[in-house]
């Protein structure tokens, strides 16, 4: 069995046509036998827009709330993903960051990971 990373940019992910198409892509590598982690950018455009909503309350790109925001799309084309790949008979579940979890150094804006502790990631695999 063999360990599949898939990264699919936010093209890729524009709409929901597009997820679905990903899904089955994922689907055909699980019945291959692999086992597949797949990580998502958000939606094509969607993170400009999210952008440019925090800049219209100022300039706090060095703020977590900034990242809270910017990450919100990464998070809903992640569940729409799952969603979808449940949809096909594929089990799945999104993650975030902080579920896995992944530390960083708390650079709001540019953080650098520091120390992954994927133990749970890797068992729901």
């Amino acid at each position: 069995m063999t360990y599949i990373v898939q990264k699919f940019g936010g093209t890729s992910v524009a709409d929901i046509d597009c997820i679905q198409n990903v899904a089955q892509r994922v689907k055909d590598e699980v019945n291959a036998g692999h086992k597949v982690a797949v990580v998502v950018s958000a939606m094509a455009g969607e993170t400009n827009k999210l952008v440019e909503w925090a800049n219209q309350t100022g300039d706090h790109q060095l703020c977590q709330e900034y990242d809270v925001i910017v990450s919100s799309g990464e998070q809903v084309t992640s569940g729409l993903l799952a969603l979808n790949l449940q949809r096909i008979g594929v089990e799945a579940r999104s993650w975030m960051g902080w579920q896995i979890p992944i530390f960083t150094d708390n650079i709001h804006g540019k953080a650098r990971i520091e120390a992954i502790e994927a133990k749970a990631f890797k068992t729901s695999l």
